[in-house]
């Protein structure tokens, strides 16, 4: 697995809640080319949905479609279930993202790929990567109020995943997303001028 590969790659990632998605779409309003691996996971869960009734029973798949939210019940609260569906999906969406990297290689210019676990994984040798940072306070908050849980569901939530201080250490850029749209706005376009 070479670096060229991935030689214009730029892997965005955050915490749960930060505004990834939000900082995708205003990357793609000025052009930028995004690889989104949640989409990738997505797709290849509701391909495998016959390895996930094996593996998590057949409840959590309906019409050929992983039910996702009943499915991540058990996933979030349990180590061994978390691991083996990794397991099974992590590989299968690493070489969904290298066929659609190989054809934005070729044009030779800066892209994202937007990787939620990109440090806690490590897989992806990608060389600069951008962090949508929000204090772990209102990170909880967002995360209370856009998936209607308790404060206990949302820090359970976030436990999951590397400290958010932590991936701002590790960034190449940070995106500050603690204020509103139009400070985001700002921190995106000035991110730009950076790396085109």
């Amino acid at each position: 697995m070479s670096e060229n590969s991935f030689k214009n790659a730029i892997a965005l990632t955050g915490g749960i809640a930060t505004g990834k998605s939000t900082v995708c779409n205003l990357f793609k309003l000025h052009g930028l080319l995004i690889i989104d691996a949640d989409k990738i996971a997505h797709k290849i869960l509701d391909k495998e949905h016959k390895k996930i009734a094996e593996m998590f029973g057949e409840q959590y798949v309906k019409d050929e479609k992983v039910i996702r939210k009943e499915l991540g019940k058990i996933i979030f609260s349990n180590e061994e279930n978390k691991l083996k569906l990794e397991a099974l999906l992590h590989p299968l969406i690493f070489e969904d993202i290298k066929k659609e990297a190989k054809i934005f290689e070729e044009q030779n210019r800066p892209y994202i790929i937007d990787i939620p676990l990109f440090f806690e994984k490590m897989n992806y040798p990608i060389k600069d990567s951008i962090v949508v940072y929000t204090p772990k306070k209102l990170q909880v908050e967002r995360l209370q109020k856009r998936d209607n849980i308790d404060e206990k569901e949302a820090l359970l939530k976030i436990s999951n995943q590397m400290d958010i201080e932590k991936k701002r250490d590790l960034a190449t850029y940070i995106i500050d997303n603690s204020k509103d749209l139009k400070h985001l706005q700002n921190e995106v376009e000035n991110l730009l001028e950076k790396i085109l």
